[in-house]
């Protein structure tokens, strides 16, 4: 795959239609070239590392994801957040195609800013998805309802000439023949998915298909300004799609890399 950016850039990894770039999504995104990619799919930071406990397998764990979930500085409120969402959002709508569209996964912790942020920012809200876990953790505080649910919000460029692609008809093939609802329903990642390694937020490989499938076409090009340990990268290799990452945690895109060798090997029967 030829390279997207303006400037000399180094990829951490790259191969077989994947590049990923360890660094800043910032300043990582301003040296793309601009409206270069098909479709993004971002799972942002949610802020949520507050020195809480939550449950996980059984056990009571830290809610810390780790410093990648925190913004750097001393006291962090609401325009923080809402500003660090504006910037990223921003700085993806110059690298997205005019017909592209974006995919933006969160929680009640950071949706609705994500929201605004969109709207502010120049786009259009297509489908504001609820994703329904079927194994949820359990409230450990016994004070509100169980958290079984995130928000996927797809967009595009509030613009007349723009026309996001939509593959109704699979979707409507995948739904029995029935038009496809806003409401997904399906368990949270398998074991299967995490045997190169963890990663706390980690989204199932089954969401990501849905979303490549319904909004892109074989070859076309799909980031990831979050990357983490790859699901999105995965998929997109498995799909035909070329793909392109970004994350600041080396840790993670080690997970990222084997997990992509993995099924690169698998596609060449090694």
């Amino acid at each position: 795959m030829e390279s997207l950016f303006e400037k000399k850039t180094n990829f951490y990894y790259e191969l077989d239609d994947v590049q990923i770039v360890l660094g800043d999504s910032f300043q990582i995104l301003t040296k793309m070239k601009s409206e270069c990619v098909d479709m993004i799919f971002a799972d942002p930071p949610y802020f949520l590392s507050n020195g809480g406990i939550t449950c996980r397998g059984g056990k009571m764990v830290s809610v810390n994801k780790g410093s990648w979930d925190k913004l750097n500085k001393e006291s962090v409120g609401v325009e923080e957040k809402h500003e660090f969402n504006k910037m990223w959002i921003q700085l993806c709508k110059r690298v997205l195609k005019p017909n592209g569209s974006i995919w933006i996964s969160g929680t009640l912790h950071n949706i609705y800013s994500i929201g605004m942020a969109l709207e502010q920012e120049g786009y259009k809200i297509i489908n504001n998805i609820t994703w329904q876990k079927t194994n949820p953790p359990p409230n450990l505080a016994c004070r509100c309802f169980t958290h079984s649910t995130e928000t996927i919000l797809w967009a595009q460029k509030d613009d007349r000439k723009s026309r996001h692609f939509f593959n109704y008809q699979a979707m409507k093939d995948l739904n029995g023949g029935r038009q496809m609802k806003d409401v997904w329903t399906g368990s949270l990642t398998k074991p299967s998915e995490k045997t190169e390694g963890k990663h706390p937020t980690q989204k199932p490989e089954y969401l990501l298909e849905r979303i490549m499938i319904a909004s892109t076409e074989s070859g076309q090009i799909v980031l990831d300004p979050f990357c983490g340990s790859g699901t999105t990268g995965v998929v997109a290799n498995k799909m035909g799609r070329k793909f392109i990452g970004i994350d600041n945690c080396e840790e993670y895109l080690q997970i990222m890399q084997r997990r992509l060798e993995k099924v690169i090997n698998e596609k060449q029967g090694l």
